[in-house]
């Protein structure tokens, strides 16, 4: 299997029961576990404390607490991918999605061959992420490198053609070579890019 190879325990949210139960049928076709069902953000938050679940997958537009505000509260007490779900594309929501801590998104209506590459994309950019962790003083210090090394891990995939797991694989051994910290590493590249781009004939 594409996650890990592995069962995930996943919590998942959303105000609507048909997709709760959507979930509910379709993940332990995946090889997962739906640990619980919570129906809004607050009910998630609370869920996730208790559970602790490996994934959760949330609904963005629920009552009295969104899914990007629980996600944001959920890694106040440990960090955890989240997958987030919109009824339609809306680039405001992506913004502070991607700003946060959303590893992967969806757009309803969600398909079974859209749920198994988009938990592959979250576990392993979370595994990323906790690379990151290890290196930065805190939590909301980890969240902006990311945004650094995200851009930076753009710039070998469009150069060198390649993938994202290779990309960030490459970043790390160079840091380990130069004996560098990731995110210090990724400033080089970007202002390297911003320095040469226009000469190499790259867009940036």
């Amino acid at each position: 299997m594409s996650a890990g190879n592995h069962s995930l325990r996943i919590l998942v949210a959303d105000d609507e029961a048909d997709m709760r139960e959507y979930f509910q049928r379709i993940l332990p076709l995946l090889g997962h576990v739906v640990v619980d069902a919570a129906s809004d953000g607050a009910q998630l938050v609370a869920l996730c404390k208790k559970l602790k679940p490996d994934l959760v997958i949330t609904d963005i537009k629920m009552p009295d607490m969104d899914g990007i505000e629980a996600a944001s509260r959920i890694y106040q007490d440990g960090a955890v991918p989240v997958i987030l779900v919109s009824a339609f594309h809306d680039a405001d929501f992506i913004r502070r999605a991607e700003a946060d801590h959303i590893l992967a998104y969806l757009v309803k209506p969600i398909k079974q061959a859209d749920l198994e590459p988009a938990i592959a994309i979250a576990t392993r950019r979370f595994e990323q992420f906790e690379a990151l962790r290890k290196e930065a003083a805190d939590l909301r210090q980890a969240l902006e490198d990311r945004k650094t090394i995200e851009k930076a891990k753009g710039l070998l995939m469009k150069k060198l053609a390649l993938d994202e797991h290779d990309a960030f694989r490459r970043l790390q051994k160079l840091a380990s070579d130069k004996n560098l910290k990731l995110v210090e590493l990724s400033r080089m590249l970007i202002t390297a890019e911003e320095a040469f781009g226009g000469a190499a004939g790259g867009k940036s």
